[in-house]
């Protein structure tokens, strides 16, 4: 699969999956209203319990055989990549995004958005802001982002689509176990949620760590 690799593509990618992750893309709601069901749940002792349970139902939920690839099925992606690829992606930003409404962020924010993106890279991320110019002294946070120029997190974005077109161009789904989130396995419609859980606590880590939350 051959995608022409320049910065229009790499952002029109990203914004995309913001756009259908966060904001919602039918039958999935948006990430704020995911996160407002569990915040309005009583049963749950703390954020981080939400978190935690939220990870484990939208894995378990989202991540069954045939249910990417039915939904890869309806949406329209802006490059040519698997469209199973694109919608794993999809849903876990809107999982990613959920988190961060849990603890308190502003999904409208920009650098919360650029956090949501970087958390689908995993520790690559890490590199992603290296590559940016960012220095940091262990990890990512909010706090770190909040230091970055609107035109600095352009770019930061870019970088995140392009890791995301490249993996999708060239290693191809089988072949993306070593690159988080994607781990292998995506055959017939049965996706490695192990992978969508490696997302999750990802951005449990950046958007816990970020708003004062402890974790265990």
């Amino acid at each position: 699969m051959s995608i022409e690799m320049n910065d229009s593509n790499a952002t029109k990618f990203v914004n995309w999956i913001i756009e259908k992750g966060v904001d919602g893309i039918s039958p999935l709601s948006s990430a704020n209203d995911l996160a407002l069901e569990y915040k309005i749940d009583q049963g749950y002792e703390n954020d981080d319990e939400r978190v935690d349970s939220l990870i484990n139902w939208e894995t378990s939920k989202n991540f069954t055989s045939g249910f990417i690839t039915g939904l890869g099925g309806i949406i329209t992606l802006p490059i040519s990549i698997p469209s199973a690829l694109g919608a794993s992606w999809v849903i876990q930003a809107r999982m990613a995004g959920a988190i961060a409404h849990i603890y308190g962020h502003d999904l409208h924010e920009d650098r919360v958005r650029t956090l949501v993106l970087l958390s689908l890279l995993g520790d690559a991320g890490k590199e992603v802001i290296k590559s940016a110019g960012i220095k940091f002294v262990q990890k990512i946070t909010e706090k770190t982002i909040s230091k970055i120029s609107g035109k600095a997190l352009t770019e930061i974005n870019k970088k995140i689509g392009f890791r995301l077109i490249t993996k999708a161009g060239e290693k191809g789904i089988v072949n993306l176990t070593k690159f988080v989130p994607v781990a292998g396995g995506m055959v017939g419609g049965t996706f490695d949620a192990v992978a969508c859980r490696m997302v999750g606590r990802t951005a449990k880590n950046l958007f816990a760590i970020s708003s004062g939350s402890s974790l265990t």
